[in-house]
């Protein structure tokens, strides 16, 4: 009998151990099991990590491309349209060169009648030759700046051209990741967000800075980059503002590294249980709204009621441990670049 009740014992403590890591996370930021974060999937994360970096970093070199393309293009059409009014300019100028220029201006002079007559004649030709120097000068000037605009313009669509073929590379990379991990088929998820995040800070060809995990973390002792804590407190004036929990200490993943948080459907804990109803709907909207702004955040994927979204792929297919944890059923987890 004895024997008995102390099996029961240690029975009843290791699920009290198992709720107690689930449910309340520690002072230290102990949090669910979140995704490619557990041991099992540190390759995973690893590969995820390279290929969704890379690809964020293509994208943001893309729209910085695109908006120098866009700008160049504006240039150049102000350097046509100067191009044609001083066509006018040079064009009679030439017709006057033609039909005597300079001969026909010494001809001007000594048909003076008085030597104030002369000096207003030959201020008058000087002005005119300035004029017509000047127009051609400006012309010059200005097809030369319009070759070194169109020839920019070339540069930053090829540099679009590359990005684009590193991104879908980088695409393909991690859905083939995702694969191997029995993960990866198409599904679909929260969508239609709204892009309300203020940006985080980019490098100037647009890809992200690398950061390291230097900001105190507002929910556990630990530490955080300064773009996820930026994402974290977007998400709180998002109106986001149920239990969160980021830094973890050990562990694969982005959490000891501080580049990532798990935002609980529930307001006041992470419950061993599928969420459901209202805290449903909000993971739901949570999730969307990371996508919506993605861009603005650096998102490196997101994942929630068992499945991920990853730039460029959308919504897959994820294969967590079977608990609602692992599955992430009762929490968003985000990664930040």
């Amino acid at each position: 009998m004895r024997r008995t009740s102390v099996s029961l014992a240690v029975a009843v403590l290791a699920v009290l151990l198992f709720v107690t890591e689930v449910a309340i996370p520690t002072r230290g930021g102990t949090a669910p099991a979140a995704g490619p974060d557990g041991a099992d999937n540190a390759t995973l994360t690893a590969q995820l990590d390279t290929a969704v970096r890379a690809y964020n970093d293509a994208k943001g070199r893309l729209d910085a491309a695109r908006q120098r393309q866009a700008a160049l293009a504006t240039q150049a059409q102000a350097t046509e349209v100067q191009m044609a009014v001083l066509g006018k300019e040079v064009d009679a100028a030439v017709v006057t060169a033609y039909k005597g220029g300079r001969i026909r201006g010494l001809t001007v002079l000594l048909g003076s009648t008085s030597v104030g007559d002369f000096l207003d004649r030959a201020t008058r030709l000087q002005a005119q030759v300035s004029r017509d120097n000047r127009a051609l000068r400006d012309m010059r000037a200005a097809r030369q700046r319009y070759g070194q605009q169109r020839a920019a313009i070339d540069a930053e669509v090829a540099t679009q051209r590359s990005q684009l073929a590193l991104m879908d590379a980088k695409r393909k990379q991690a859905e083939k990741a995702l694969a191997a991990a029995r993960s990866g088929a198409v599904t679909t998820g929260p969508s239609g967000g709204t892009a309300s995040a203020t940006s985080a800070p980019r490098n100037a060809d647009g890809s992200w800075p690398k950061e390291s995990c230097s900001a105190k973390d507002p929910t556990t002792s630990g530490c955080l980059t300064p773009r996820t804590l930026h994402a974290y407190q977007q998400a709180g004036k998002a109106g986001f503002t149920h239990y969160t929990k980021c830094f973890r200490n050990g562990g694969s993943g982005e959490h000891p590294l501080g580049r990532a948080c798990d935002f609980s459907a529930n307001a006041s804990t992470f419950v061993n249980a599928r969420a459901t109803g209202a805290d449903k709907a909000y993971g739901d909207r949570l999730a969307a709204w990371f996508l919506a702004n993605a861009d603005r955040l650096a998102v490196l994927y997101v994942i929630w009621y068992k499945r991920i979204w990853l730039p460029g792929s959308g919504w897959r297919s994820y294969g967590g441990d079977g608990t609602p944890a692992g599955d992430h059923y009762n929490h968003v987890h985000l990664s930040v670049q």
